[in-house]
């Protein structure tokens, strides 16, 4: 290997660690900001600054190394009493935060790095008051390197710089090593993670306790579940025509092997899941951001941050919750005099949470600010052209709520950095739908609101209930199918020019596959009904037959076909066909509540 090829190596190690310890970064600063006087959580900001500091010094990013040595400067000064952290200190070191991820991101597109504003430095300036400056980092170029770099990673450099076990700043009195640092108590919204491994090879801690981690390639593992849903298919295909050979031995060989493939789909799977702490790490900082921008107290409790997801849906959720929280702050949580004056507590709460719930993942943003106004909502989508009034007025308050997620729906006066121009909520509920899952909005009026999203846990294997038209087979997506139920002609009523079915009291809209497929009605009227549910509400789909419940390999639709309402995508079922994976939000949308509009226009 050559220097230059350590070296890069060595810096997508840098990225990669330094990359967790900025998320970790902004999360840790809250803590601190709630309790200054907390030693254990001053020391964990400080060697994560200086933890970086060393690497960017290593790689040579003089911007970086400045900007984390006065960052450090100002903490050293609070760590040995002299200056304590102020509120213009823990400004300047989120701003810090924020300016070392777009370092960073440069240095991944191998763009120029910005400069570190004088302004910011000087927020951290600490001469003249005692303070003394943290040592720079050593000087390190590639000709330092020793000629085999196999074995060096970036933990072992680190090791270099400060001596292995030393805490980074300190003043070493003696060679001995020194007393173990007690490790801070995690708080409500850190998470705790298994120390990283750097290119997937040992650490020097690693070395004696035993390596448990390795770093692998995304790509890999992609590969990994594709050939996996390949294998599904195969099973799935097998168990279809093992009715028809009647072999004993076949039937007993279909069978171990339909429970190791099982099992392997399972271990795969639980190879690509992370916890969505990687995405909720960053919100304590967002949500003081975004506070103090609006001048707001507010409280943010992370729940559940260990519940793990498909790593892709982990990154995926991160914008829609963004979306989210920012809502919550700034629609939903009253100003100080305005809580107040109602009787609440001047500093509102936002709840972030996560569970897991079957095959899926409950994930809520709740906080106990003013509620939504049905009626407010109502008049502002009227105002807007969104709707029009006859049809608004016979809208539920439920359904007024649903408003919110219509493209240039805003009841914001006026426009903000942060809201007010219309995009927000719909962007959330396509991008919840992308993903196979759904959004719900609850809310009472003074009590708060809650935005509920539920997604699987993965998508690279969807559990759905396979039906017929014709003999063509299509899909559903088991998570929204309610219940299946025997239907007739003489069943349904008439309301609005629209189908609908008693369904224990609860009028349902039917939707017939064959009509909205343009197909000529069942000779005999008979046909089979598939409850659904789209958001919050639900509707009778009619089909020929159900087949039952078979798990698909989710294909993407070709490209003279993507973008088509009503389908998501496509797979091969167990007898060699190919289904069509049917969006069930969009078949409600194009199929029930276009059909209303049409009779009601």
């Amino acid at each position: 290997m050559s220097a230059t090829d350590g070296m890069s190596e060595i810096c997508a190690d840098f990225l990669v660690e330094a990359r967790e310890i900025v998320d970790q970064l902004g999360e840790q600063m809250v803590v601190l900001e709630r309790a200054p006087e907390d030693r254990d959580a001053l020391n964990t900001v400080f060697r994560g600054f200086h933890t970086i500091k060393g690497g960017a010094g290593f790689l040579d990013f003089p911007p970086m190394v400045t900007l984390c040595h006065a960052v450090e400067d100002r903490l050293d000064v609070a760590r040995n009493g002299t200056m304590p952290l102020d509120g213009f200190a823990f400004d300047g070191a989120q701003q810090a935060i924020d300016l070392l991820a777009d370092m960073l991101e440069c240095v991944a597109q191998g763009r120029a790095l910005p400069d570190v504003p004088q302004g910011l430095l000087d927020s951290m300036h600490v001469d003249g008051h005692g303070g003394s400056h943290a040592a720079a980092a050593p000087a390190v170029t590639a000709s330092d390197l020793p000629d085999n770099l196999d074995d060096l990673d970036f933990d072992s450099l680190l090791d270099a710089f400060h001596g292995k076990g030393a805490l980074p700043g300190a003043v070493v009195v003696s060679e001995a090593p020194p007393p173990a640092a007690v490790a801070p108590a995690p708080s409500p919204t850190q998470v705790a993670r298994p120390e990283p491994v750097a290119g997937g090879r040992r650490s020097p801690a690693a070395n004696d306790a035993g390596e448990t981690t390795v770093r692998v390639d995304v790509r890999r593992l992609d590969a990994m579940v594709n050939l996996v849903g390949e294998l599904v298919l195969a099973r799935n295909r097998l168990k279809t025509i093992r009715p028809r050979l009647r072999d004993e031995d076949l039937d007993r060989a279909v069978t171990a092997l339909d429970a190791a493939t099982s099992r392997l789909q399972s271990a795969v799977m639980m190879a690509r899941m992370q916890p969505v702490g990687r995405v909720f790490s960053r919100f304590p900082k967002l949500a003081r951001d975004v506070a103090r921008q609006v001048k707001k107290s507010v409280e943010l409790e992370v729940i559940g941050a260990e519940t793990e997801l498909d790593r892709n849906l982990v990154e995926a959720l991160s914008d829609p919750l963004v979306h989210l929280v920012r809502n919550a702050i700034d629609h939903g949580i009253e100003a100080p005099d305005v809580r107040r004056a109602a009787g609440k507590n001047e500093q509102g709460n936002v709840r972030l949470s996560a569970q897991q719930e079957g095959d899926h993942v409950m994930i809520e943003v709740r906080d106990d600010g003013a509620g939504i106004d049905p009626d407010k909502i109502r008049e502002s989508a009227i105002r807007k052209g969104l709707i029009d009034a006859e049809a608004a007025a016979r809208l539920t308050a439920d359904e007024c709520l649903q408003l919110i997620f219509l493209p240039g729906f805003s009841t914001k006066s006026e426009v903000s950095d942060l809201s007010g121009r219309g995009v927000g909520m719909d962007v959330v509920q396509s991008k919840i739908r992308e993903l196979a899952g759904t959004v719900q909005i609850h809310s009472e009026i003074g009590r708060g609101t809650r935005m509920a999203i539920k997604v699987p846990l993965t998508l690279a294997i969807l559990p759905t209930l396979l039906v017929e038209i014709d003999g063509d087979v299509y899909a559903l997506p088991l998570v929204r199918v309610v219940e299946v139920l025997a239907h007739t002609g003489g069943n349904a009523m008439w309301i609005d020019g629209q189908s609908v079915l008693d369904l224990r009291e609860q009028p349902t809209p039917v939707l017939d596959l064959r009509t909205w497929l343009g197909l000529d009605p069942c000779e005999n009227g008979a046909a089979t009904g598939v409850v659904l549910q789209a958001g919050e509400q639900r509707f009778v789909l009619l089909v020929d037959r159900v087949r039952g419940r078979e798990e698909v390999v989710i294909k993407a639709l070709p490209r003279t076909l993507r973008g088509l309402a009503g389908y998501a995508g496509a797979s091969l079922i167990g007898d060699g066909r190919m289904a069509l994976i049917l969006d069930v939000d969009s078949l409600h949308e194009t199929g029930v509540r276009t059909r209303r509009a049409v009779v009601n226009g």
